[in-house]
């Protein structure tokens, strides 16, 4: 046996020897390993039971409306597919003793949480910017939490398109109105994502005050013949902001 070993070149044994020294330890950190974690039926169980074994803190919306009218207002509102927990905290130890209440956060903070001014929320999502709007007030001052309609409906387009709206204020085609450029379904104020607000497709559009031939004053002017080619004009210039290219 020994000789058979002097014969086996060195490498070969450390390797061995590594390899049978991994296999020992994977085995033993199977063996430590609980068998509720191996055997899929059992980790089953075993989260089951774990989960069963906390404290029940949430009631469920469903519970509120037993008590409160305000359920029936919210359900038909914008804010019907919001748990009442959402706002008010784990309420199951409410139903179980009247005397412990629910939270009733005032605070504009708990609002704008979902209601700040957020680019990559959705278009049409109600959003503000909290240090321009209403300052310091609380917001069921002038909104319902229950029904939360603005107490004045917005009717421009800075409703739902605030940043472009901030752009354009400070741009040259700051005194045209969106419809100068866009023609505007009504359905596009109820359904935004799929009524969509049409855009020029042409250039000779922007030609109407910007072709060298347009009578529109005080607006710069290029030949359209050349300039560009045939890219589309808000190819290179972003029309709310058109100076930046």
């Amino acid at each position: 046996m020994k000789r058979f070993l002097q014969k086996i070149p060195d490498s070969l044994l450390r390797v061995s020897t590594v390899f049978l020294v991994f296999i020992a330890l994977v085995l033993t950190l199977r063996s430590l390993i609980p068998e509720s974690l191996k055997n899929s039926e059992e980790h089953r169980k075993a989260t089951i039971e774990r989960e069963v074994a906390h404290p029940v803190r949430h009631a469920g919306s469903e519970v509120c409306a037993d008590c409160h009218e305000q359920y029936d207002l919210k359900k038909t509102g914008y804010h019907k597919n919001l748990a009442c927990e959402t706002c008010h905290g784990a309420a199951q130890s409410h139903t179980e003793d009247q005397e412990v209440k629910p939270v009733i956060n005032r605070k504009r903070e708990a609002c704008t949480l979902c209601h700040v001014f957020n680019p990559s929320r959705p278009t049409g999502f109600p959003q503000i910017n909290p240090v321009v709007h209403n300052p310091g007030k609380q917001c069921i001052t002038c909104h319902n939490p229950h029904d939360p309609k603005p107490p004045r409906v917005p009717k421009d387009c800075q409703a739902c398109h605030e940043q472009i709206a901030r752009t354009k204020a400070v741009s040259p085609h700051v005194q045209l109105e969106c419809t100068t450029c866009h023609n505007v379904n009504e359905q596009h104020k109820v359904s935004p994502r799929v009524i969509k607000a049409n855009i020029p497709n042409d250039r000779s559009f922007c030609g109407k005050c910007h072709a060298t031939d347009s009578t529109v004053k005080e607006t710069p002017k290029v030949d359209l013949s050349s300039h560009g080619e045939k890219y589309l004009c808000w190819e290179c210039h972003y029309p709310h902001m058109p100076e930046v290219n």
